[in-house]
């Protein structure tokens, strides 16, 4: 059976970008794909995307008023945010595209070949791979360990945080690092595991609490307490979707 057709947002405040990088997208043989949506600047995109969804949103870093960047940040809210490919003629913020997970970073002028990897990345990550499983059998997580390749099973995993350029696997016993972006990670985990941050994941299972919280970052926010004591933010935006998960798991306590 046909796979859908990528749906493409376009989001760059010179009209002629856009027109050109239409041009590229609808150019396109693999994978297929459609421009749904454009917009010349970040309030503008927000709003489209309010009332209209799309797979990936092609950005621009540099535009009046909210910048690009600015723009990803309020989208990595949305409890399921496009994917976000930059393309922009300023390379160094790459590092900080990345850290809001941003799946390329493209640099103008575009090639068709370049834009076309970066969309097939996109329309992979839209049927993430299954999870591996360890010798007895049960789902496992790949990480990386001085060097060395370690299986982690899932049932030990207490959470994910994304942390620059990798996402940080704890355990009871420990901390490994993945280079899998926590938006793949929370496909792949689903319903077992739920997002509390923009920049976390969390067990479900290893929630003992929900509760107000003094921390660093904020000081009295919510929070979740985990079975081992470590407490971890949640955001506002995801306050009500942790207290539904929290509340719907049997036999919750």
């Amino acid at each position: 059976m046909d796979r859908a057709p990528l749906e493409v947002m376009i989001v760059d405040d010179e009209l002629f970008a856009r027109t050109r990088l239409r041009s590229l997208v609808q150019g396109c043989d693999e994978p297929r794909c459609s421009v749904t949506g454009e917009a010349a600047d970040g309030p503008s995109a927000l709003q489209w995307l309010r009332d209209n969804r799309c797979d990936v949103v092609l950005l621009d870093v540099a535009m009046p008023g909210m910048d690009g960047l600015h723009l990803a940040e309020e989208l990595q809210q949305q409890s399921k945010p496009p994917a976000v490919v930059f393309v922009t003629a300023h390379g160094e913020h790459a590092l900080r595209a990345f850290e809001l997970e941003a799946t390329d970073y493209l640099t103008k002028p575009v090639r068709r070949e370049r834009l076309q990897a970066a969309l097939q990345r996109v329309a992979r990550s839209r049927q993430p791979p299954p999870l591996e499983r360890g010798d007895a059998g049960e789902p496992v997580l790949v990480v990386s360990d001085r060097g060395r390749v370690q299986r982690v099973p899932v049932a030990d995993v207490l959470y994910l945080k994304a942390e620059l350029k990798y996402v940080t696997l704890r355990t009871a016993d420990g901390e490994w690092v993945l280079d899998e972006p926590l938006g793949d990670l929370e496909q792949r985990l689903r319903p077992d595991f739920i997002r509390i941050h923009r920049n976390a994941l969390v067990a479900l299972r290893a929630v003992r609490a929900l509760e107000r919280h003094a921390s660093e970052e904020e000081p009295l926010g919510w929070a979740v307490q985990l079975h081992n004591g470590e407490w971890l933010s949640v955001s506002r935006r995801q306050l009500s979707s942790v207290r539904d998960a929290i509340a719907a798991r049997p036999h919750a306590s």
